[in-house]
């Protein structure tokens, strides 16, 4: 309830991150995304989308370790374990 009235986008991005998942593995089954993160090539608050083309299935941690502001907004794409590479 707390999160419905204080953090709209909360909400709203989960059920987004939800949404990828089950188009995800709807395609691939779901014992090739267990324990996998779904991951969007061209994040959503970049201008990507839900859509086939631009999600893929990763490991947790490459998923989680972009960079951030201070707002929480995503710095880059490349997380710094792909610049590295």
């Amino acid at each position: 309830e707390w999160e419905h009235k204080h953090k709209k986008n909360r909400v709203k991005d989960r059920a987004q991150r939800n949404a990828a998942r089950s188009a995800v593995k709807k395609k691939v089954g779901a014992a090739a995304i267990k324990g996998k993160d779904v991951g969007h090539k061209k994040a959503v608050s970049k201008g990507g989308s839900n859509s086939l083309a631009n999600l893929f299935v990763q490991d947790p941690g490459a998923n989680r370790s972009f960079s951030r502001t201070a707002k929480g907004a995503m710095r880059s794409e490349t997380s710094k374990r792909e610049k590295r590479k």
